[in-house]
């Protein structure tokens, strides 16, 4: 973790309050969590396995955000949205059966699902998500 960025800010009545933002796993291009007011933001994920089909992929990515989550405080319960890039929008329903698998009964998220070119021709899947910390 990179240590926390505190800044001053100017409120409405003009006093003068300490921003406080944390950056975790951060390079020179993106920090993979920012946790900032109590909501963590993730980057863009996606699997590990250049051969793997959309469903396992989607396994990958979910471990991969289950780790942010924990990394910062919180859990799946408290996640709060997620956005979802697929490759080729027929395999919606395979990532589909990965994700509800994954999510906890009666606490989705909001999210949103597109297909797009992805950085790479082997990624299938990418998501983004944020959440609280409780």
């Amino acid at each position: 973790m990179v240590p926390a960025h505190r800044a001053l800010k100017v409120g409405k009545e003009g006093k003068e309050s300490e921003m406080h933002i944390e950056r975790h796993k951060t390079n020179q291009r993106l920090s993979q969590a920012v946790v900032y007011n109590g909501i963590a933001w993730f980057s863009g994920q996606v699997g590990s396995d250049p051969d793997a089909d959309v469903a396992e992929q989607t396994r990958q990515v979910l471990a991969k955000i289950d780790e942010l989550l924990k990394l910062v405080g919180s859990s799946r319960e408290y996640l709060l949205g997620a956005n979802v890039w697929l490759a080729d929008i027929s395999s919606f329903d395979a990532m589909n059966a990965v994700w509800e698998a994954w999510v906890p009964e009666g606490k989705a998220p909001m999210r949103a699902t597109v297909e797009s070119k992805l950085a790479a021709p082997h990624w299938k899947v990418e998501i983004a998500a944020w959440a609280s910390v409780p």
